[in-house]
């Protein structure tokens, strides 16, 4: 059998660039930090009301310290949404 013809593809040459890279900042540098003390307050708030035995950070609210800090700590998950 007759063997096929090869065909020899040209090498690829790009065109010339006269574009400069953009850096493009997303201006966000203020969402780590707050997200990370956002989630450091929650957790400070849930230890320090089982340390003190309800007695702080909150004395009155009960309980209720303890949705207080899973609330500082779900508005670090929301906060973190914004982080690119």
């Amino acid at each position: 059998m007759p063997k096929s013809r090869l065909r020899k593809k040209a090498d690829y040459t790009p065109p010339p660039s006269t574009a400069t890279a953009v850096k493009i900042s997303s201006g966000r540098s203020w969402v780590a930090p707050l997200m990370l003390v956002f989630f450091l307050v929650g957790l400070v708030w849930i230890v320090t009301y089982y340390v003190t035995s309800g007695n702080w950070p909150v004395g009155s609210w009960g309980n209720w310290n303890i949705l207080a800090g899973f609330g500082f700590i779900a508005a670090g998950f929301g906060v973190s949404t914004q982080w690119k």
